[in-house]
């Protein structure tokens, strides 16, 4: 099963789960399942027409996902999927 690590902002949505695993060919897939079993975590990552938020990244082990083939991305039972919310601040 690929594991998908829940950033702490998001662990709220997922029964304070640090790590999901889920069975799925992809990382579209994978989120969408994400999203499946847990909805209120939707909202956060994808937006309306089912694409991942502009703010969100997404990685596959150390790999950007936009580098390689987007929510294409292929992804296997020993894959790690990490999102990265942007975080904003300063003074």
């Amino acid at each position: 099963m690929a594991k998908v690590i829940i950033p702490t902002p998001l662990r709220k949505f997922t029964d304070n789960q640090a790590v999901v695993e889920l069975e799925s060919t992809s990382v579209g897939g994978a989120l969408n399942d994400l999203s499946v079993q847990f909805p209120e975590i939707k909202q956060h990552l994808l937006k309306a027409d089912g694409n991942i938020r502009d703010f969100i990244k997404v990685y596959v082990e150390d790999d950007d996902i936009q580098a390689l083939e987007k929510e294409r991305t292929p992804v296997n039972s020993d894959s790690t999927i990490s999102i990265v919310p942007a975080i904003a601040g300063g003074c």
